[in-house]
């Protein structure tokens, strides 16, 4: 609780400081993420644990800092997204501690914690990716951005279901291709004549069909019915896109 009220604040800070300094202040706001959850979950860390089961709170306030920051001057929405935020980090931070926790013992609050931390994750990755692409960068720059962005959210979120001491070489190869592809995916949205939205959530929509397949075949609960499962939902979102996509 007290970790996720200092960095509601923290969030809050980061708007209030002059233009030209706001982005090193979200970069400042991201290393005292990290520090604090270090000392909250301090007992039960140890090896790969200080990277993986921090690196999702260190990034969840930088994200919310930089959507934050795009967000039109209204009181309102801007409290909103505080309050959603402070919510998020507190249910993050149990989260991480079921994590770290199961990696030593059996937990039961495990699958919970994996819908918890599949859901932030997302809309991590949505702020992220929707700061990316508002800044109307070249093609390859948006690639590249994406790219960097999705490689730590991936591997986080495929070692909650190993738990292991170590990350595994499937891990990494499955973070890296993944993220690869949704690169790719922003590389081509640069030349698609779509609103930020549109074009955000349909990469946080692919990348939820793929990291969902992922953990399932890590989980070796890979049935079929799941797959169809989440291939129906990527097949609704691109005819949906299409649909909504402006060509003029």
């Amino acid at each position: 609780m007290i970790v996720s009220l200092i960095l509601s604040l923290g969030v809050l800070a980061t708007q209030l400081t002059q233009i030209d300094y706001r982005y090193h202040s979200i970069l400042v706001l991201g290393f005292l993420a990290y520090g604090l959850s270090s000392w909250a979950l301090f007992d039960d860390l140890k090896g790969v644990e200080w990277f993986t089961t921090l690196i999702l709170p260190a990034i969840y306030p930088v994200s919310v800092s930089l959507f934050y920051f795009l967000l039109p001057e209204r009181f309102l929405s801007r409290i909103f997204v505080l309050v959603i935020f402070g919510v998020g980090m507190y249910a993050l931070m149990l989260t991480e501690n079921i994590f770290s926790v199961a990696a030593i013992r059996t937990i039961q609050l495990l699958r919970a914690a994996h819908a918890v931390g599949f859901l932030i994750t997302l809309v991590t990755a949505f702020f992220l990716y929707y700061t990316i692409l508002s800044l109307r960068l070249p093609f390859w720059a948006n690639s590249l951005l994406v790219f960097g962005a999705s490689v730590p959210l991936l591997i986080q979120a495929l070692w909650s279901v190993e738990l292991t001491e170590k990350i595994s070489k499937k891990n990494l190869m499955y973070g890296v291709f993944l993220a690869l592809a949704v690169g790719e995916l922003a590389l081509v949205l640069s030349f698609w004549p779509v609103t930020l939205e549109v074009g955000s959530l349909f990469l946080v929509s692919m990348l939820y069909v793929a990291l969902g397949i992922s953990q399932q075949h890590f989980l070796e609960r890979m049935f079929r019915k799941t797959l169809y499962e989440y291939l129906a939902v990527g097949v609704v979102v691109l005819i949906t896109f299409l649909f909504v996509t402006k060509w003029g």
